[in-house]
């Protein structure tokens, strides 16, 4: 399922996601340590940053980091 991009930027939270992204790749642990949501909910974001292409994943040894996809 392919997500729209603009209703996903629309959360203030996922903006602030990809803010952290813009910066440095990190953990899933790493950006929830950034908020004060649950792992799971930042989990979620993610995924759906992801299914709209904004970020992906890169898995480096038992870590799974996230990273924006330059445009």
């Amino acid at each position: 399922m392919r997500r729209d991009v603009f209703q996903a930027i629309a959360d203030p939270v996922r903006r602030s996601i990809l803010d952290l992204l813009a910066q440095e790749k990190l953990t899933v642990s790493e950006v929830a340590n950034r908020f004060e949501i649950s792992r799971p909910a930042v989990a979620k974001h993610l995924r759906i940053l992801h299914e709209c292409d904004l970020i992906s994943f890169e898995q480096a040894g038992r870590e799974r980091y996230s990273l924006i996809n330059p445009i």
